[in-house]
């Protein structure tokens, strides 16, 4: 293995890693550490969204241990809001750009500094690298939601769809964004909790005036399964009832949040189909061994449809983009 490269302590001075932990201290320990040993300077925050006493208790002896910033919260506030009390902590400390980095995804400081000139150029430009699996497969190199029908398909997909309405997104398993940008769109809606909360920040960035960028010269390792991600190929391996409820029901939110009615009808329509192409993601086995997966999708549908109805009485959380 080659040894890594030096960076001078003022290249990441500005930089605050976040990653948000849900009983995941292990990964964390692995993937973080030794990145964050080759950002001299930069501020690392560790974010408990609570699961037990023992792995908020190990997050915080870790992060002593290697004098990051811890911040415990006593409840799960989900994936946006666990990164959006992360951003606001590393800013406090005098960061002004923010990684936001799943616990099962690993990356370089080569790769962090690229991405990092990328925003220094224009700080209106929400940027990822793209991610690999172990294998060295791609996992990630752009995704698109289709506002047809709110399907979403990954952007080597395009010539099968030419012409189709499309919008792209970045995913949240690891971005690289400016203060600036983030305040402008407030964080991530907690709204969301868990899954589509990167399609909704992609959306808003584009809605705000920045834009969207995949860094072809980084390069992240995502080791699939510590999270599940929407989108991606990894069809056939039987997923969490959690991942089938708020796939299929934040589907519904982002329509009924960003949609006008005619296209918010037409999303609604296609619940039920476009809930069964989710639930075949981890193949069709898993009905036989658990009944759960078919009620989560019953739920997520259920629920989803509600909230377009009842978006009125479930406001947005007040915003930590400042």
């Amino acid at each position: 293995m080659s040894e890594p490269s030096f960076h001078s302590p003022d290249r990441f001075a500005r930089l605050g890693v976040v990653v948000v932990n849900y009983g995941s201290s292990g990964l964390i320990e692995s993937n973080l550490g030794p990145l964050a040993a080759t950002l001299p300077g930069a501020t690392i925050v560790v974010v408990d969204n609570f699961t037990t006493t023992a792995e908020k208790d190990a997050i915080d002896a870790l992060t002593r241990r290697r004098g990051w910033r811890a911040v415990l919260s006593p409840v799960n506030l989900g994936f946006g809001g666990g990164n959006n009390l992360g951003v606001a902590d590393a800013r406090e400390a005098g960061a002004s750009r923010f990684l936001l980095l799943n616990p099962d995804a690993s990356i370089t400081a080569d790769a962090v500094e690229t991405l990092l000139a990328r925003v220094d150029e224009d700080e209106l430009t929400l940027v990822a690298p793209r991610v690999l699996r172990p294998d060295g497969s791609e996992w990630f190199a752009g995704s698109d939601l289709y506002l047809a029908d709110g399907r979403i398909r990954s952007a080597r997909r395009r010539p099968e769809h030419a012409g189709a309405s499309r919008e792209e997104w970045l995913s949240g398993a690891c971005l690289l964004v400016s203060a600036d940008l983030w305040s402008r769109v407030a964080g991530f809606d907690e709204r969301f909790f868990l899954y589509w909360e990167d399609v909704d920040l992609s959306h808003r960035v584009l809605q705000a005036g920045g834009s969207l960028e995949v860094v072809a010269a980084a390069s992240a390792i995502h080791a699939e399964g510590g999270t599940q991600g929407v989108g991606h190929d990894s069809r056939g391996q039987p997923k969490s009832t959690r991942y089938y409820y708020f796939n299929i029901r934040n589907r519904l939110l982002f329509a009924a949040l960003h949609l006008d009615e005619r296209a918010a009808r037409r999303w609604r329509r296609l619940a039920v189909p476009v809930a069964w192409e989710v639930l075949l993601q981890g193949g069709r086995r898993q009905f036989l061994r658990s009944p759960k997966v078919i009620v989560a999708g019953i739920r997520g549908v259920v629920d989803g449809l509600a909230l377009g109805r009842d978006l009125a009485d479930y406001p947005q959380p007040a915003g930590r983009g400042d």
